[in-house]
């Protein structure tokens, strides 16, 4: 098994730029976000994301599952239902930003993650990957780009879906959620020493994807 560890800030472009090379290579995508995202909603709807106490309560009766159809697309399934097209608003991902900085919901995700990848060829994105939950990764790669390049593709990304946010907000929210990640206790966002730095700010999308699948074919030699 290949497993290639993704890691860098959020609005990198690792989710699309993970899927897209997996589904060039014939790997598993592992997009962790969408687990703490879908704790982050779950929180949410029980009233407690301001609550550690109350989030660590409630994952007692939650339940989280990746599964993936016959594309190869995956599918995130909060207590039975498919949630993957309700966490991707502002809400949820400072949500997710905070739920990821509890330990406990951290080693809650961590079994599943490590179990896809002990079973699959996989290419895995987040925020302590490399550092954590795929310390033996194949491959490591820290995905970045400037904060306003980050701020400007969210903020297209949300009006296409008919948000209603301006760039200078979500350019706020990129850097608050930097912040957050880079400077919580536990596991926070941070390079690997051992990772391989990619800049995608002045890259198209597929010369990002092109770039990427350059580096693990690189560091795999023939196993590819």
């Amino acid at each position: 098994m290949i497993n290639v560890a993704i890691d860098g800030p959020a609005g990198a472009g690792k989710s699309s730029i993970a899927k897209a090379v997996s589904k060039k290579l014939g790997f598993i995508y592992v997009d962790t976000g969408a687990l703490y995202r879908a704790i982050a909603l779950n929180a949410v709807r029980n009233n407690v994301i301001d609550d550690k106490n109350g989030i660590v309560k409630m994952l007692e009766n939650t339940s989280v599952k990746l599964q993936f159809n016959e594309s190869g697309e995956q599918c995130v399934v909060l207590n039975g239902k498919d949630v993957s097209s309700l966490i991707r608003t502002p809400e949820i991902s400072m949500g997710a930003s905070k739920v990821s900085s509890i330990p406990e919901v951290r080693e809650f995700l961590l079994g599943l993650q490590r179990e896809i990848a002990a079973a699959n060829c996989v290419i895995m994105d987040g925020r302590d990957i490399g550092t954590v939950v795929l310390p033996n990764a194949d491959v490591k790669i820290f995905l970045t780009a400037s904060p306003e390049c980050r701020a400007e593709r969210r903020y297209k990304e949300l009006a296409e879906k008919g948000e209603n946010v301006t760039f200078d907000e979500v350019l706020a929210d990129v850097n608050k959620r930097d912040y957050q990640d880079a400077n919580r206790e536990i596991a926070p966002m941070r390079p690997c020493e051992d990772s391989i730095m990619a800049d995608t700010t002045e890259k198209s999308f597929d010369e990002s994807v092109e770039m990427i699948i350059n580096i693990i074919k690189g560091e795999c030699d023939e196993r590819i």
